[in-house]
């Protein structure tokens, strides 16, 4: 049976009737724990909806810990990320995920290809940007890169949970942080000069080369 690891209690009081007038399919909250319009492409122990060539590994409760081998560091190695199997146009993504102390990663969307996603697609930034106050830019916790810095620093401490929803209608791309929007824009009058919006594309998880850790990884195509 599939199950979704425990939430905050926030998250599950979280409902999905953060809908905005004009936006249909756009939430402005974290959607419901048990809502049975997303797809579950990690629940803890099933790893055949994504790919990998890098180092994560199933946990006792049931997460997935990414655990650099001795060499791996950097952002360059794009076949170490997790791999979403399809391509999404519109969607809405949920996860959540912990990181050590300065911790870095990412999640990308609208990939063009796998060979280079942060040439071919977008990126939110994960970033352990506590304590940094609000005076945040691009590859901060929340930002997207090379395009806009979020609207507040809502990163929590290092090791301790965070969650991300990620909605993609059209052009317009809304991240929900911890329980408060972080972006609400237009990426196509967002974009830098010469970027790609692709209509549809890969989606990933990245592999920093740095300890992190993920959980409770759904999708729900709008």
């Amino acid at each position: 049976m599939r199950c979704l690891l425990p939430l905050s209690a926030a998250a599950a009081l979280a409902l999905s009737s953060g809908i905005v007038a004009g936006g249909p399919g756009v939430l402005k909250e974290h959607p419901a724990a048990d809502d049975p319009s997303f797809t579950i492409i990690y629940d803890g122990k099933d790893l055949s909806k994504i790919k990998t060539g890098g180092n994560w590994e199933i946990q006792g409760d049931g997460s997935l810990h990414l655990t650099p081998r001795p060499g791996e560091k950097g952002w360059t190695r794009y076949g170490s990320y997790i791999w979403l199997l399809d391509e999404y146009a519109d969607f809405t993504f949920d996860f959540e995920f912990k990181y050590t102390k300065g911790g870095n990663s990412g999640f990308y969307f609208r990939c063009g290809d796998e060979v280079d996603p942060t040439k071919s697609g977008f990126e939110v930034q994960i970033l352990d940007s506590f304590g940094k106050g609000d005076k945040l830019g691009h590859h901060d916790m929340g930002g997207v890169i090379r395009t806009a810095g979020p609207s507040k620093n809502m990163s929590r401490p290092a090791g301790e949970w965070n969650r991300m929803t990620v909605t993609m209608k059209g052009d317009r791309l809304v991240v929900v942080l911890n329980g408060e929007v972080v972006q609400d824009i237009d990426l196509a009058e967002k974009k830098p000069a010469g970027k790609v919006l692709h209509p549809k594309g890969k989606i990933c998880i990245q592999d920093h080369g740095q300890p992190f850790t993920v959980r409770n990884l759904r999708v729900k195509v709008l």
